[in-house]
């Protein structure tokens, strides 16, 4: 964990010097009532980012506040069902669509309920917490229309906000298959 502390601590000066606020990062027994309040865990690359220093500027999840991250973890089904409802969305993995459209929201409930969970990062950027481990892909997600916008977190930080030139040892080279997520792609 040295090598990934030390590639993170730099990719943060780096953000310092693009203007993005920090502050002290979260305890041990933060990210534990997090985990447990939200029920997911954080990867370990994104656990030890958050507690190295946490990002306070705009746009960034307030980890703080509990209605904060419930509305940004809401807000993905917010516009699954968005889509549903206005766009005749359906997934095919979801069976036949039927044809009321409450029947259709409650299915596609049941499906999100059942799939990784994500973890709000910036803006409408996410990170899958399955699988918990370093290197999820961040995806961009604005109702059905997903990307990926990194191959993993450090990757996305640097694409976000325009660091060139800087490759950390952990970086993917394409990123990984996300159960369900990766299907929209």
């Amino acid at each position: 964990m040295n090598k990934i502390s030390s590639d993170i601590a730099y990719l943060i000066e780096l953000l310092r010097n693009k203007g993005i606020i920090f502050t002290k990062g979260l305890s041990d027994k933060e990210i534990l009532d997090i985990e447990e309040t939200f029920m997911f865990i954080f990867p370990p690359d994104l656990k030890l980012f958050l507690q190295i220093a946490l990002p306070i500027s705009n746009g960034f999840v307030n980890w703080h506040s509990t209605k904060d991250v419930k509305s940004r973890l809401n807000w993905v089904f917010e516009g699954i069902a968005f889509d549903i409802r206005n766009n005749a969305f359906w997934h095919a993995d979801w069976g036949e669509k039927p044809d009321s459209l409450a029947e259709q929201i409650h299915i596609a409930e049941l499906f999100y309920n059942n799939c990784p969970k994500l973890i709000p990062i910036y803006s409408h950027r996410f990170l899958p917490a399955s699988p918990c481990e370093m290197g999820n892909p961040v995806l961009s997600i604005y109702q059905t229309d997903i990307i990926y916008y990194g191959n993993d977190l450090l990757t996305y930080l640097c694409n976000e906000f325009g660091i060139r030139n800087y490759k950390s040892s952990f970086q993917k080279e394409k990123p990984k298959h996300i159960e369900f997520w990766s299907d929209f792609l």
